[in-house]
């Protein structure tokens, strides 16, 4: 409150539950949009603007996507660090929307390789940001009872991100040229800075780390009092088990932590895997040009944009274990297939025959089955960390260590993003688009074991 104790403008609204879950979900969609806008242009990017041998493009977009999981695997737990002693998470998340636009605009200009990486560098690590904070608003605002339809719900948005930013690149390029393509991101990141800056935490406006007693108003709202509880000095050794090396030192010893980790890991691999490889292996294989590429990626995304609230809500009901441990069993014969098609041993899947039917309906089986796997590794550790935290509520500090959780969730899933690409690119190169999908398909199956094992129901 200010000194006259009156409310902000449009206070109950702008901190109300539903409005700063749409604000996170915006913000989760805009890094996502980002993410995959560059996907089906970047070879135009490299081959057309910075004149490059085409010989060279597949390695290349290789670096450009390694890069990107790498700033994003090394900055998390920096971000995290100081997120979690911030009892404000607006800020973060408009210094990641500054970051996001800026590094926007040096990719788009390619004025050389050079800017080429920094754009995409700054893009990385303001996408961490974006995750890990958003993730950790999720957490804070929303119970552990209704938290598998509400990430339904974001990945969905998500999944929209990724179905809309490679085919709104690859439509635009060729129907109004390069740079008016450019203008979507540029709107996508106005919206989201607009409902950013809206945004109001309750805690923001209400609380404070420091050890004065509640207010009247504060003690009859147990909403209000329960975000910041106030501290003693009594508290201090509890407290002290909140240091990032007691936290990650706990969490890393957890089975089941490991396990979130894994899942995580294994599903951005594939995912960032296809980014790499697709547009390149369309064009060699069946010689789609980028408005078909981009609209591939429709198939691969929307069967889960469209069942990932339903997938959700089945997770609160039944539980995690099962649903994904089937997901990742499915995952691996559909990975296989679509490695077939374009292979000389089957020339009943050759590209002059089944082979784009077959490729196609392999992509929108995947793109069932990624519901059943996205965000379960996600799920599985906040439910770890929730237990943690009801037997000790001070045990990774007094702000929590929510934007901790979700920075371990960031470095794998960068860490996937960085090893995809490398490994898809490398294994394409050397071994073949085929028996590439078949080692993916191979760890998936690994992965069902692992998740069937030490996911708790």
């Amino acid at each position: 409150m200010d000194n006259k104790g009156r409310l902000p403008w449009g206070y109950r609204w702008r901190s109300s539950k539903s409005f700063i879950i749409s604000t996170i979900i915006i913000a989760l969609f805009t890094e996502t949009f980002l993410y995959g806008f560059v996907v089906p242009i970047l070879g135009y990017m490299l081959e057309d603007r910075l004149r490059m041998d085409p010989s060279k493009t597949l390695r290349m977009t290789t670096v450009v996507q390694t890069l990107h999981g790498f700033m994003s695997l090394v900055s998390a737990p920096v971000i995290a660090h100081f997120a979690d002693r911030t009892p404000n998470r607006k800020v973060p998340l408009l210094l990641s929307l500054a970051g996001s636009l800026v590094g926007t605009l040096l990719v788009a200009s390619t004025l050389s390789i050079d800017t080429l990486f920094v754009g995409r560098v700054l893009q990385a690590v303001s996408g961490s940001a974006t995750w890990i904070v958003g993730f950790a608003t999720l957490s804070d605002n929303i119970s552990h009872e209704q938290m598998g339809k509400t990430v339904g719900l974001a990945m969905a948005f998500v999944t929209a991100g990724q179905v809309s930013g490679p085919m709104a690149a690859g439509i635009l390029l060729e129907l109004v040229g390069y740079w008016p393509t450019w203008g979507a991101p540029i709107l996508v990141l106005l919206l989201d800075m607009i409902a950013r800056r809206l945004m109001m935490e309750r805690r923001e406006h209400h609380s404070s780390p420091s050890t004065k007693p509640a207010t009247r108003r504060e003690s009859e709202d147990p909403e209000r009092s329960a975000l910041l509880p106030p501290s003693s000095p009594d508290q201090s050794p509890t407290t002290q088990l909140g240091s990032s090396r007691s936290f990650y030192r706990t969490m890393l010893s957890d089975v089941r932590v490991l396990a979130s980790l894994a899942n995580t890991l294994v599903f951005s691999t594939i995912v960032s895997a296809f980014d790499a490889t697709l547009p390149l292996h369309l064009r060699d294989v069946f010689h789609w040009n980028t408005l078909s590429v981009g609209m591939i990626f429709l198939t691969l995304q929307v069967p889960s944009m469209c069942l990932g609230p339903l997938i959700g809500w089945l997770r609160d009901r039944v539980g995690v274990r099962v649903p994904v441990t089937i997901g990742w069993v499915l995952m691996a014969p559909l990975l296989w297939l679509l490695g077939v098609p374009g292979e000389k041993h089957f020339p009943w899947a050759s590209p002059q025959t089944n082979g784009e039917a077959i490729f196609i309906a392999s992509l929108i089986g995947i793109g069932m089955v990624y519901t059943l796997v996205r965000g379960a590794g996600t799920l599985q550790l906040m439910a770890v960390t929730k237990v943690m935290e009801s037997k000790n509520p001070k045990i990774f500090g007094e702000f929590g260590g929510s934007s901790r959780v979700f920075s371990m969730t960031e470095v794998a899933f960068s860490l996937g993003s960085m090893l995809g690409p490398l490994i898809a690119g490398s294994l394409s190169e050397v071994i073949g688009y085929y028996y590439m999908n078949i080692i993916l398909a191979a760890i998936s199956l690994l992965l069902a074991w692992a998740t069937f094992r030490y996911f708790q129901v």
